[in-house]
C-alpha cells in the first residue's frame, strides 16, 4: 500500500528537486510536475519479512537503501548498513505500524529519506536502528558494542523519553534531551527530521486531533529546525503536509490552481529558460537551466502577496554552473541580455544565509510584464541547498593530520550562532512549560544577524535584536550591571535595536549589586535575556527598577529633570539652571578663540555655545537681535529650528587664526578623585578650563561639561583622547544640544 492511498490528508505529488527537472522544454509540464518514486511499502514489508538474511549477504529489504548511499558515496562500506538492518528487522519483528505495514519499514523509510539527501554511513545505520532502544528490548549498551560510540550516541539523541516517567512533560523534555544532543552532533537532528517527514507522509491514519497536533509541533518545531539547519527538501514537504493538514481548504485551492496551470498550453517559464540556455550558449558558459515548480505552501504565499497568479509564478529557473565566478557571469550576462529587476537581486554567496545557503537571487521581466525569478548556484551550493547540513556527511571527523579526541570526549563542532543561543538559554529555563513556549517563540525568529565586538569577536543575534540582546548573549547574568551602549561609536540605549553587521560596546557598571529595569523585558528578544532577567524579577519583588534608560531618551542624564551645580574655572559656584538649556544667543559676549569672517561688514560675531564650533568644523551663521551674528555647526539641531522658522542664513567662514573655544561633555562611571584626574589631564593637554559643570550621580554614572579654551583647535583630537584615557571615562564627546521644542 501506497503511502498516498494510506494517507487521506496527503498533498499528493511533491514538487520535484532540481536534479528531476527538465533540461529540455520539448518535455510536457506534467512529466516535470511528476513526484519522486516513494517507497511502495507492501513490497518492502514482504521483502522484509521473507528477504534473505544470510550472513554476510544483502538483505534485499535495504538494497534500494544502499543504491541511494552508494549514489552519494561510490565506496562506503554498507556491512554496517547490513547488520543494522539484521538488527532492526529482529528486534521489530511482530511489530506493526498502525497503516497496517511491519514496523521495520519505517526505519527503511527515514533511512532512505536521509540516503537520498546523501548521508554518510554513520547516519544511515544510526538511522536504522533509531526505533529499537525506544521500542524494543534493544539496549544503548548493545548498540555501543555493536556498531560503535558515536552510532549509540545518534540513536541515543532521537530515543523518546518516557510518558510514565515524565508525564506530560515527556515531549517538551524530549525535545530539550534532542537538542543538547544535537548540540554535539546535528545529525541527531538529522534524523529526527526524517523520521518526522515519514511520519507526517502516513499521518491519514490517525485520528483528526491527533493530525492536527502532530502537524502543529510540526509547524512551529520541527520545520524551524529544517530551515535552519538547511534541510530544504525536507522542510518544503513537512511544510505542505502540514498545509493540507490544518489548512485543507486553502489547499485544496492551492492544488485546483497549481493543475490548471499544469494544463496551460503555453509555459512563459519554459520560453524564458529557453531564451536563458540561448544566451549561457553564446557567452560560452558551461550551465544547466532548469524549471524548479514551486511547492504547495510557496505558490500560497505568491498568491496570498500577488493576488492574481500569472504562469510565471508558479516555478523558479534555476541555472547551475561548474564554479563560483561562473554564477557572477551568468549574472552578468543575463543582466546585459535580458531586462533585469533590479529590486529582487540579492548576494547570497558574498554573504551566506545562517543555515548554509548560498545563491545569487535576481529576476527578469518578459515583454508581457510577467517576472520570473531566477536562481543561480554551483552544484555543490545546490547540494547544500537541498540537504543543507545532511550534505556535509560527518562534519566532525577530525583531518587525517589532527589528534583524535580524548576517551569518552567528542569532537567540538563549530556550532552555529542560533544553535549556542539555544542551547545556552535553554539551561536556565525553569520548568517545562516555559521551555516549551519559549522554544516555539525562539524558532519562529527565522533570520540571523552579526553585530561586531570591539575586541574583534562576534556575536549571532536574530533580527530585532536590541542592546539588552546582544549585553546577555555576551556577558550572561553579569549583564545586570550593564547601563548603556555605545553602537558604531555613537552612545545607544539598551533598547536600541541592531543591525547586521553593527559595531557594539557594552558598557557595564561597578557595582556587583546592579539590578536589571522591568523594562528591559519589553525591549528583550532572545530567550536568553528573557529568561535572565524575569528569574531575577522573581527572586526579588521589590526590585527592578532599573540601570538603564528603555525609552528611547537618555536616563543617564538628569538635565531636563534637576538642576546642576556650574563650577567656575576660579572655584566659584554660578546661579544653578538646566544643564541642557543653551545660552540665549542675545547675551552671549563675543568668544575669545578663532576668527570667523563674515559677509556682513561691521557685524558683531559670537560662536554658538550651544554646538561650540570650532576650526575646520563646517559652519553657517544667523542674524540675531542687535545685529550680531551667531555662529553654529551646520549639524547643530538649532540650524535645523532656525531654517524651519524661515531665518536667513548668512554666509561665514574661519579666519587665520586657529585659537578656539569649545564645550565637551564626559559621561564616566562615579569613583573617587575622578574630577581631580579629569581636571589634570585636561591641564596636561594644554587647555584651559572656562567653566565646568558636574552633575550629581545617577545610577553610577557622572556627566561632566567642560568649557575649555584652546591655543590650536588642531588639539582637540588629542585633548578629547586624553580625557578618554582618564580611568572610568567612558565617553568624550562635543556639546551638542536639542533644539528648542525639538
Amino acid at each position: 500500500m501506497s503511502a498516498e492511498a494510506t494517507n487521506p490528508a496527503s498533498p499528493g505529488p511533491v514538487a520535484p528537486t532540481a536534479s528531476a527537472a527538465t533540461t529540455a522544454p520539448a518535455v510536457p509540464r506534467a512529466d516535470r510536475r511528476k513526484s519522486r518514486p516513494r517507497i511502495d511499502l507492501r513490497r518492502l514489508g514482504r521483502a522484509a519479512l521473507l528477504g534473505p538474511a544470510v550472513r554476510g549477504k544483502l538483505p534485499d529489504a535495504i538494497g534500494h537503501v544502499v543504491e541511494a548511499h552508494r549514489a552519494h558515496h561510490p565506496d562506503a562500506d554498507i556491512d554496517p548498513l547490513r547488520r543494522a538492518y539484521v538488527l532492526a528487522e529482529s528486534s521489530h519483528r511482530g511489530q506493526m505500524r498502525k497503516s497496517g505495514e511491519p514496523y521495520i519499514t519505517h526505519p527503511l523509510a527515514v533511512t532512505l529519506i536521509l540516503a537520498e539527501l546523501g548521508a554518510e554511513t554513520t547516519t544511515l545505520t544510526a538511522s536504522l536502528l533509531h526505533d529499537t532502544v525506544e521500542d524494543t528490548d534493544v539496549t544503548l549498551e548493545q548498540v555501543r558494542e555493536q556498531f560503535g560510540e558515536e552510532v549509540r550516541y545518534l540513536v541515543d539523541g532521537v530515543t523518546k523519553l518516557e510518558k510514565v516517567d515524565y508525564g506530560a512533560a515527556a515531549e517538551p523534555e524530549t525535545f530539550r534531551k534532542m537538542l543538547v544532543a544535537t548540540g554535539s552532533d546535528v545529525r541527531v537532528m538529522s534524523i529526527k527530521l526524517a523520521d518526522r517527514l515519514h511520519n507526517m507522509r502516513t499521518l491519514g491514519v490517525m485520528r483528526p486531533e491527533k493530525q492536527a497536533r502532530i502537524a502543529k509541533v510540526t509547524r512551529d518545531v520541527l520545520i524551524p529546525l529544517a530551515e535552519r539547519l538547511g534541510v530544504q527538501a525536507l522542510k518544503t514537504e513537512m511544510e505542505d503536509l502540514v498545509f493540507a493538514i490544518l489548512h485543507p481548504e486553502e489547499y485544496d485551492h492551492t492544488r485546483r490552481l497549481i493543475a490548471e496551470n499544469a494544463a496551460r498550453p503555453d509555459d512563459p517559464l519554459a520560453e524564458v529558460a529557453d531564451e536563458m540556455r540561448g544566451v549561457l550558449r553564446e557567452a560560452g558558459i558551461p550551465a544547466e537551466v532548469l524549471i524548479r515548480p514551486r511547492h504547495f505552501v510557496s505558490v500560497h504565499r505568491v498568491g496570498r502577496k500577488r493576488g492574481r497568479l500569472r504562469g510565471t509564478d508558479f516555478g523558479r529557473l534555476l541555472v547551475l554552473v561548474g564554479e563560483d565566478a561562473d554564477c557572477y557571469g551568468v549574472l552578468g550576462e543575463l543582466h546585459t541580455c535580458m531586462t533585469p529587476v533590479v529590486s529582487e537581486f540579492k548576494d547570497f554567496i558574498a554573504v551566506p544565509k545562517f543555515n548554509l545557503y548560498q545563491s545569487l537571487h535576481t529576476a527578469v521581466a518578459r515583454p508581457d510584464g510577467q517576472v520570473v525569478e531566477v536562481l543561480i548556484r554551483t552544484h555543490q551550493m545546490h547540494k547544500v541547498a537541498e540537504a543543507g547540513v545532511v550534505a556535509l556527511g560527518n562534519p566532525y571527523a577530525p583531518a587525517s593530520d589532527a589528534p583524535a579526541p580524548a576517551e569518552g570526549e567528542r569532537a567540538d563542532p563549530t556550532r552555529p550562532g542560533w544553535l549556542s543561543r539555544l542551547l545556552d538559554w535553554q539551561r536556565a529555563a525553569p520548568d517545562p512549560d516555559t521551555f516549551w513556549s519559549t522554544l516555539r517563540e525562539d524558532l519562529a525568529q527565522d533570520r540571523e544577524i552579526t553585530v561586531f565586538r570591539p575586541d574583534g569577536g562576534t556575536l549571532g543575534l536574530p533580527e530585532g535584536a536590541t542592546c539588552v540582546d546582544a549585553a546577555y548573549a555576551q556577558y550572561g547574568e553579569d549583564a545586570h550591571a550593564c547601563i548603556g551602549a555605545r553602537v558604531n561609536g555613537r552612545l545607544a540605549t539598551l533598547s536600541t535595536v541592531l543591525r547586521d553587521g553593527d559595531s557594539v560596546q557594552l558598557l557595564m557598571g561597578q557595582d556587583p549589586a546592579s539590578e536589571p529595569s522591568r523594562e528591559w523585558l519589553e525591549h528583550a528578544h532572545t530567550p536568553a535575556a528573557r529568561i535572565a532577567i524575569q528569574r531575577w524579577l522573581a527572586t526579588h519583588p521589590g526590585g527592578g527598577t532599573g540601570t538603564a534608560d528603555m525609552t528611547g531618551t537618555r536616563a543617564e542624564t538628569t538635565e531636563a529633570t534637576a538642576p546642576a551645580r556650574r563650577t567656575d574655572a576660579i572655584g566659584g559656584t554660578a546661579a544653578s539652571r538646566p544643564a541642557d538649556a543653551p545660552p540665549a544667543e542675545g547675551t552671549s559676549a563675543r568668544s575669545r578663540g578663532a576668527d570667523v569672517l563674515v559677509d556682513r561688514p561691521g557685524a558683531a560675531v559670537r560662536l554658538a555655545r550651544c554646538c561650540t564650533p570650532v576650526p575646520p568644523d563646517e559652519i553657517t551663521g544667523f542674524a540675531v537681535r542687535g545685529g550680531a551674528v551667531t555662529v553654529h555647526r551646520v549639524e547643530c539641531a538649532a540650524v535645523a529650528h532656525m531654517k524651519g522658522r524661515g531665518r536667513a542664513e548668512i554666509g561665514v567662514r574661519w579666519g587665520d587664526t586657529t585659537e578656539c573655544r569649545v564645550t565637551l561633555v564626559a559621561e564616566s562611571f562615579g569613583r573617587p578623585h575622578l574630577l581631580a584626574d579629569l581636571t589634570e589631564a585636561i591641564s596636561s593637554a594644554g587647555a584651559d578650563i572656562v567653566s565646568a559643570t558636574v552633575e550629581p550621580p545617577s545610577q553610577q554614572r557622572v556627566r561632566h561639561t567642560y568649557t575649555l579654551q584652546l591655543p590650536d583647535a588642531a588639539h582637540l583630537p588629542a585633548l578629547m583622547r586624553a580625557m578618554r584615557d582618564v580611568p572610568g571615562v567612558y565617553d568624550v564627546a562635543r556639546a551638542q544640544h536639542q533644539a528648542p521644542g525639538a
